[in-house]
C-alpha cells in the first residue's frame, strides 16, 4: 500500500472541524482524483498528506514511514513525494529550463539536458526554455512547477487543481500528455479537481468530499453510474433528480439521470418542449413530463412535443 490514512482528525484554527476519523487507502501506480465542491477539503488533504499541515489525531503513512507535520519535520515533504499547490514557488531569477532542472543531478550535464527537454515536451513549454518565469502566465507557471516536481521521478506526485488557469486547448493537450507521462513512469498520482468529467478517461479512482468526509470512493465508471447521491452526480455536470415518489411513478430504475440519458423515442411518453437552443455539440432541451421538468440533450432543436424514453439499464 502506497499510502494510508488512518482515523485522522483535523480542524482549521481549532473551531473549524474538517476531517473526523477520516480513512484512505491508496494503492501504488493509481491516478486518483479528488473531487469535491471548493471548500470540501482537497487542498487540505493534500497538505496533509504532503506534511504542511498537523494531524489533531490518526496517521498519514507513506511508503510504510509515518508523514511528520511541520512541528516535528522542519523541512516538510518526502524524498519519494511531491506536491504542486497552487503557488508555484519558481526561482525568479532562473531560466524555465533551470527551473525545471532544479533537482536533476549536475553530473552529466548532457544528460540532465535531455531530461529538461523531454519534461518541458511533457508539459507544452518547449520554446520558453530560456525565458525567465516573470514574463510567464500564471497557468504557464503552473506547468513549469508540474514539470520540475515530475524532475524527480516521485512515487506519488500530488497537483492541487492543475489545469485550473489553462485555457481549454492547453489543457486538453497537458492533460493527455501529463497522464500517458505519469503511466509509463509508474509515477501514481492524486490530483485535486473541480473539472472531474474532463479527466475521467485517465482516472482509476475517484474519491469525492464533502466538508471533510469521504462520500463514495470507487472507480470512475461506478461513480459515473452509480454516485451515492445528489451532490456526487451533479459534479460531472447537470443531472436530473427524481425523488422515490417520481422515480416509482415513471417506473425508473435510478434516482439520477444525466441529460443525454434520455432519448427520443417513437414508443416513450409525450413531452411538451419548454426550450431548445442551440450549445455546440448538441441542443439543450428542457422538456415538461407530465409535472416534471427534465433536461435532455439532443442532436437536432426539438419542436412543440416529442416523445422520450429511459434506459432500462446503465450504459
Amino acid at each position: 500500500m502506497l499510502l494510508e490514512i488512518k482515523r485522522l482528525f483535523f480542524s482549521h484554527r481549532g473551531d473549524q472541524k474538517l476531517f473526523q476519523n477520516f480513512n484512505l487507502r491508496v494503492e501504488e501506480g493509481k491516478i486518483i482524483a479528488l473531487a469535491g465542491e471548493s471548500g470540501c477539503g482537497k487542498s487540505t488533504l493534500l497538505n496533509l498528506i504532503y506534511g504542511l499541515l498537523d494531524l489533531e489525531q490518526g496517521e498519514i503513512i507513506f511508503n510504510g514511514t509515518p508523514i511528520l507535520g511541520p512541528t516535528k519535520n522542519l523541512v516538510p515533504g518526502e524524498d519519494d513525494m511531491k506536491l504542486v499547490a497552487q503557488n508555484y514557488d519558481l526561482m525568479p531569477y532562473s531560466t524555465v529550463g533551470d527551473n525545471v532542472g532544479k533537482f536533476i543531478s549536475n553530473i552529466d550535464l548532457d544528460e540532465k539536458k535531455q531530461r529538461v527537454q523531454e519534461l518541458l515536451e511533457v508539459v507544452g513549454l518547449e520554446e520558453y526554455r530560456d525565458i525567465l518565469p516573470k514574463y510567464l502566465s500564471g497557468g504557464q507557471q503552473q506547468r513549469v512547477a508540474i514539470a520540475r516536481a515530475l524532475s524527480v521521478m516521485p512515487k506519488l506526485l500530488l497537483l492541487d487543481e492543475p489545469f485550473s488557469n489553462l485555457d481549454f486547448s492547453r489543457k486538453i493537450q497537458l492533460r493527455e500528455r501529463l497522464f500517458n507521462y505519469v503511466k509509463e513512469k509508474k509515477i501514481s498520482l492524486i490530483i485535486s479537481t473541480h473539472e472531474i468529467q474532463e479527466v475521467i478517461p485517465w482516472l482509476d479512482q475517484i474519491i469525492v468530499l464533502n466538508e471533510g468526509r469521504l462520500i463514495q470512493n470507487d472507480n470512475a465508471k461506478d461513480t459515473y453510474l452509480n454516485p451515492y447521491n445528489q451532490y456526487v452526480a451533479e459534479l460531472f455536470g447537470e443531472v436530473n433528480v427524481f425523488n422515490e415518489e417520481e422515480r416509482s411513478s415513471f417506473n425508473l430504475h435510478k434516482n439520477f439521470w444525466y441529460p443525454h440519458e434520455i432519448s427520443l423515442s417513437e414508443d416513450g411518453e409525450e413531452a411538451i418542449v419548454l426550450e431548445s437552443r442551440f450549445a455546440g455539440s448538441h441542443y439543450w432541451n428542457k422538456v415538461q413530463l407530465r409535472n416534471k421538468k427534465i433536461t435532455i440533450y439532443t442532436p437536432e432543436k426539438l419542436a412543440e412535443k416529442v416523445k422520450i424514453s429511459f434506459p432500462k439499464t446503465d450504459l
